[in-house]
């Protein structure tokens, strides 16, 4: 143990001005968080093809869109306390690598069966590296623009999965289904150089991990712009802790409540976005709207929730976060009533779907930006991937009941306004989780360094 000034990592980082390093970080992890969304998106575009390719039906295709939601699941659940133990940078690098390489790979798979596994296998890496990139970044990132950071960091899935569906509408004609997997899978693999020479450690998790203080100030004034004289002491305070195992501590006496309330809160959300943006164009396409048109008014969901997010979090940074969450949940429940109340036929139709994903997509992108500072740096990353890792479950029986209301004969009117429960839902969870008591708001010093 070195001599010296001790310096508390966190307070260091608030103190601040923001520097060049970590907008560099933003968008290194910004671009990550591009990636994966093209690799989630990237079967939707090419499914048609491939089915009539090789010949086979919608529903046997459906074990390969299966897949990856599942490995998206198992990713985030075992990603988190990986990181937490090993540290965030190479758990990232390792997820990138493999979503990269496994999506080339099943381009070149000639069954759905292989698809399928080749695909769970990409969706494993996909879980993992979404919220590490969170948890990475929300370490790095001063309180007072934490949640606006972290926010223009998730609107790069929303690039990924527009610029994957232009990039199979030129290559498809040109070139077949499996160059755009080629692309999908490249572009990850050219991040992983960047990443390995400009990714940072986490100094907060180094200092936790009782890391060498020389070693934790290399790292954090390479980030901060910083230089230190090297006898000073680095600390991460921490709140006291029954266990120092991550998935232990997200379920110890303090974090319990939360956490379950975080899940609750993510599931409903991801609940009503999938069902919305998974079967919305078929229930405008059922009430009389053409196919154009209802991908058109669809793909207003995805702009609103590119300017919801943003906006969200710059409000949140300005505000107590969970009340801004918890009134764009309400908001978005508000929005899909009104979208059953005026019907698919309405001239309101466009700008209500706009409101509906300003509100729900900024909604569940702030609801990322809230989550890394409710659990301390021993089990941040864990917690934050298990909310993900359970949320998805969301994201899954959204797709799923959507089918089978309509098959049961439910319209349009009577499926967006079932929405409105789980949004408000949404709403009242995140409250919750605000009062629970859990990661910074109950800090205590701790002489980790």
């Amino acid at each position: 143990m070195t001599s010296g000034k001790t310096i508390d990592i966190k307070a260091f980082i608030d103190e601040r001005a923001i520097s060049p390093y970590q907008w560099l970080l933003v968008a290194l992890c910004f671009l990550v968080v591009t990636a994966d969304g093209m690799d989630v998106a990237i079967m939707g575009f090419i499914a048609p093809a491939i089915i009539h390719d090789w010949g086979i039906s919608r529903p046997a295709f459906g074990l390969v869109m299966s897949a990856a939601p599942l490995g998206l699941v198992i990713g985030a659940l075992t990603a988190g306390p990986a990181s937490d133990r090993i540290g965030r940078k190479w758990v990232l690098i390792a997820s990138v690598f493999l979503f990269g390489m496994f999506t080339i790979a099943t381009a070149f798979t000639h069954s759905p069966v292989a698809m399928a596994v080749l695909r769970l296998l990409t969706g494993i890496g996909l879980g993992a590296a979404m919220p590490n990139s969170t948890t990475l970044l929300s370490e790095y990132a001063p309180q007072r623009k934490r949640a606006l950071m972290i926010t223009i960091m998730f609107t790069g899935f929303n690039l990924g999965s527009a610029l994957i569906g232009f990039a199979a509408g030129w290559l498809i004609p040109l070139h077949g289904w499996r160059s755009v997997l080629i692309f999908g899978g490249a572009l990850p693999l050219v991040l992983i150089p960047l990443q390995m020479w400009l990714l940072p450690e986490s100094a907060r998790l180094l200092a936790v991990r009782g890391a060498p203080s020389a070693r934790i100030g290399a790292v954090l004034g390479r980030v901060c712009g910083a230089r230190f004289s090297g006898d000073e002491v680095f600390v991460s305070n921490e709140p006291p802790l029954p266990t120092l195992k991550p998935i232990g501590v997200l379920f110890s006496q303090g974090y319990g409540f939360m956490t379950a309330a975080l899940w609750v809160t993510y599931f409903m959300g991801l609940l009503v976005i999938y069902l919305l943006t998974g079967w919305l164009p078929t229930l405008m396409r059922d009430a009389g709207l053409t196919v154009s048109s209802a991908a058109n008014v669809t793909a207003m969901f995805q702009i609103g929730g590119t300017i919801g997010a943003i906006l969200v979090g710059w409000v949140m940074d300005k505000v107590r976060p969970a009340p801004v969450i918890s009134t764009a949940y309400l908001g978005g429940g508000l929005c899909v009533l009104a979208l059953a109340w005026i019907g698919a036929l309405s001239s309101s139709l466009a700008l209500l779907v706009f409101a509906a994903g300003f509100c729900m997509s900024g909604a569940q992108t702030g609801l990322n930006a809230f989550a890394p500072g409710r659990y301390p740096t021993v089990a941040r990353a864990t917690g934050v991937s298990w909310m993900l890792g359970m949320g998805r479950f969301g994201s899954i029986f959204g797709s799923a009941i959507g089918g089978a209301l309509l098959g049961l004969g439910w319209q349009f009117g009577a499926i967006l306004a079932m929405l409105a429960v789980p949004a408000a839902l949404a709403a009242l969870a995140i409250l919750v989780a605000q009062r629970a008591r859990a990661g910074e708001l109950t800090v205590q010093p701790n002489t980790a360094h």
